[in-house]
């Protein structure tokens, strides 16, 4: 099967990407290096081709009380022009996927993994039918193109063209026309850095590429990165990644996102809308009660090797955990990991082993985000 390529394709082209297969579609896993790109983005900025990620618009009357289903997160109080962090679950209260819900005046707009678009929509489906929910659910991915600018001189580059983008608050968002675009462009990211992401008509990608790539060359604030960088970089913010740290047999409050679920669905709030129980809330209501079954750590490793996916965690010989994410670490120059422990096993400050290929390396338990700006 063809993959699927996103509007910025004759850029990376242009640009010397290593494209690679992801999700069904060829992305730029790099333009060079990745280390240069993960540093550029911490001082400086870089621009990230992220079109491959879904992007589905709901409508209808029925639209608040669907996504109230199908979401763990309320939104039935959230303010036009805003947007919300929120997790898709399974009866079992498995993450099915996380996702970003925006609110505009006539409709809503979820943002999926590139991974889950397809299972999504055809759960989203089911979900519609099952509960006779009048709503219009439309896949716009291919429609639309989507671009992620990262970094700590990107609100000031984009001030030199928009006086109102800068006055955004995190998880909010404004519709922009500059010339003939019509973006809507969120102070939202995956990167640990300050940044916005921004959505666009697919024939207009690559005018919106030469404004936000005004500069040239070595001394150009803001550059091309791909997702070797974007990896390292949220991996060091602590942000989970659905396949690693998310699953359908991982629950949210395990993977420490508790803030993102909302236990006190199915009541009336005080305007007197009625908010309808989540898919999984019982499984969910359950665990919070009883305790999760993992908890995710991360680990600061000596020496240089990272341990991968899938790499057992001891302490005093007995197996306690297993490693989700790792790399070394162009901020903190050592190698990290995330891991799932069982509970009660170790704690931050805690010495352990994991594996490294055939050998062990010494571990400390550390709090998450390894990094967070500003600290």
């Amino acid at each position: 099967m063809a993959l699927l390529d996103t509007p910025f394709k004759k850029f990376h082209a242009e640009n010397g990407a290593k494209l690679v297969d992801f999700a069904g579609w060829e992305m730029p896993l790099h333009y060079g290096s990745i280390i240069d790109e993960h540093n550029h983005t911490r001082n400086s900025g870089s621009i990230f081709d992220v079109s491959h990620m879904g992007r589905f618009k709901i409508t209808g009357r029925h639209a608040r009380k669907f996504l109230e289903t199908v979401l763990t997160r309320k939104i039935s109080n959230m303010k036009t022009k805003t947007c919300r962090y929120a997790l898709v679950c399974n009866e079992q209260g498995g993450v099915k996927d996380d996702v970003l819900v925006y609110r505009y005046d006539d409709h809503w707009m979820l943002v999926v993994n590139a991974s889950n678009r397809t299972k999504l929509l055809a759960h989203f489906d089911a979900v519609k039918e099952s509960g006779s929910f009048a709503i219009k659910l439309v896949d716009i991915t291919e429609g639309t193109a989507m671009l992620a600018v990262q970094g700590p001189e990107v609100i000031e580059k984009i001030g030199e063209f928009s006086k109102e983008i800068p006055t955004l608050k995190n998880y909010t968002f404004a519709l922009k026309n500059l010339l003939i675009l019509k973006m809507t462009v969120s102070r939202t990211g995956y990167t640990g850095e300050d940044g916005v992401e921004v959505i666009l008509g697919a024939n207009m990608a690559g005018m919106a590429m030469k404004l936000l790539l005004k500069e040239k060359g070595e001394a150009a604030a803001i550059k091309p990165a791909g997702l070797g960088a974007r990896d390292s970089l949220r991996l060091e913010a602590g942000m989970p990644l659905y396949g690693h740290e998310l699953d359908e047999e991982t629950d949210p409050l395990s993977a420490g996102l508790g803030f993102a679920v909302s236990l006190e669905k199915h009541v009336t709030d005080e305007d007197d809308v009625e908010i309808p129980r989540f898919i999984g809330q019982d499984a969910l209501e359950k665990i919070n009660a009883e305790g999760t079954p993992k908890t995710l750590v991360g680990m600061k490793i000596d020496g240089q090797r990272t341990p991968r996916q899938g790499a057992e965690i001891k302490r005093d010989g007995q197996v306690i955990g297993t490693v989700t994410s790792g790399c070394l670490s162009p901020t903190l120059g050592c190698p990290i990991a995330m891991a799932y422990l069982q509970p009660n096993t170790a704690t931050t400050g805690d010495t352990v082993t994991v594996a490294v290929g055939s050998s062990e390396a010494e571990a400390e338990l550390v709090p998450l985000p390894f990094y967070k700006r500003g600290r």
